[in-house]
């Protein structure tokens, strides 16, 4: 059996199967969540009409890869419910609750945890109950026996937790942080789910294509010898930019020092750090407003240092920019285009698999690629006060 074109043999003599499967398993995954959410339909409905009948905010939160999925869907979440929704990570939530939690507006906290089980994240919960009179909460995780799901409260509360095979086994999260992305989307088009197995089909195209038939362009490329890496992107993709730019850094243990910025904001200074051994890598929007100014910084890069390569992914082809690779996930003008917000669900599997395979590169596990320990899987050392 081979994963990402490597035989399952080598891959767990490289401390790379887990990771390997769980990057690879994607596409599946994604359809196994939206059938579960078919299942769950009714119980979800239920739960957000009596919820919307009174919140007056949303806030997003996770820790770490968790915060990073707020990024990529609070756009969505805000036009769909016409209410106010900002993401705040648990690590802020928890040393200063008074500045995000209003007593007296009823709120709506959901929260994205792969184990459930990071102090924060547990902690979170605990002081939106003290600070707020009236709130509700959302968890969206992969563990049904972590802390958040066993101690959400049982009065105002539903919990979505993911298909098994979502709770990936390796340090860096994949699956988990695609498909708790993907069940924040659906839930928030909950009533009209029936209508979105054409977005999740293409879904499965668009991910499929980055596994088979573009794999060995992004492991040349993965291959090259960079020790900087910018991940730029605008609206949801700007939340798969900030998890591509962890999972690199992650799965070569610090190696690759990294960065991550919008288009526009990458003009305000950070385009210092662009030099002869900086990978670029642009996320494309599929918007045509937004992707104009996403054109003009890609040409401006001809001022000042140059990258060592530039790699890009967009949904449709780009006829006026210059760039090492170009990477188009739409074959034909009549495929169905999906939405923008979607298109974070499988754009970062182009991060994990750069991350993927520049560790092996660097004699890596990427299964456990902290060789001095600092990172773990879930985060340790946290005391709650």
């Amino acid at each position: 059996m081979k994963y990402l074109n490597i035989d399952e043999i080598t891959l767990k003599e490289n401390g790379a199967i887990h990771t390997a499967k769980e990057i690879a398993g994607q596409p599946e995954l994604w359809e196994a969540i939206f059938e579960k959410l078919i299942f769950e339909q009714k119980e979800v409905e239920f739960f957000l009409d009596t919820v919307f009948k009174k919140v007056k905010k949303i806030i997003l939160t996770g820790a770490g890869t968790s915060a990073y999925i707020a990024y990529s869907v609070e756009g969505n979440i805000q036009r769909k419910n016409k209410t106010t929704t900002v993401s705040v990570a648990t690590t802020h939530l928890v040393s200063h609750p008074q500045d995000y939690f209003e007593p007296s507006t009823p709120t709506l906290l959901i929260s994205f945890a792969r184990s459930g089980n990071s102090p924060e994240s547990v902690a979170s919960i605990e002081l939106a109950n003290k600070h707020i009179q009236d709130c509700y909460h959302l968890i969206i995780t992969c563990n049904p026996d972590g802390s958040l799901a066993k101690q959400a409260p049982k009065n105002n509360s539903y919990v979505f937790i993911l298909p098994p095979e979502a709770d990936d086994k390796s340090l860096a999260m994949t699956g988990s942080y695609s498909g708790m992305l993907l069940s924040a989307l659906l839930i928030n088009d909950i009533k009209n789910i029936g209508s979105l197995k054409q977005t999740i089909a293409q879904l499965k195209n668009y991910g499929t294509a980055l596994l088979t038939d573009h794999l060995a362009s992004i492991k040349k490329a993965a291959q090259l010898p960079f020790n900087r890496a910018v991940f730029l992107g605008s609206g949801p993709q700007y939340g798969t930019a900030m998890e591509s730019h962890l999972k690199l850094q992650e799965l070569t243990d610090g190696q690759v020092i990294c960065k991550n910025d919008s288009y526009l904001g990458f003009r305000h200074g950070p385009k210092a750090v662009v030099d002869q051994n900086t990978l670029m890598v642009y996320y494309f929007s599929n918007n045509a407003e937004a992707l104009r100014y996403e054109k003009d910084l890609v040409n401006a890069m001809d001022q000042g240092s140059k990258p060592l390569y530039e790699i890009g992914l967009s949904e449709n082809a780009i006829t006026d920019i210059t760039i090492d690779q170009l990477i188009i996930l739409k074959e034909t003008k009549e495929d169905f285009k999906i939405d923008e917000a979607y298109l974070a669900v499988c754009n970062i599997v182009l991060g994990q698999l750069l991350g993927f395979f520049n560790s092996l590169e660097r004699n890596l596990q990427p299964d456990t690629p902290s060789i001095s320990g600092a990172i773990s899987r879930v985060v340790k050392g946290v005391i709650i006060y």
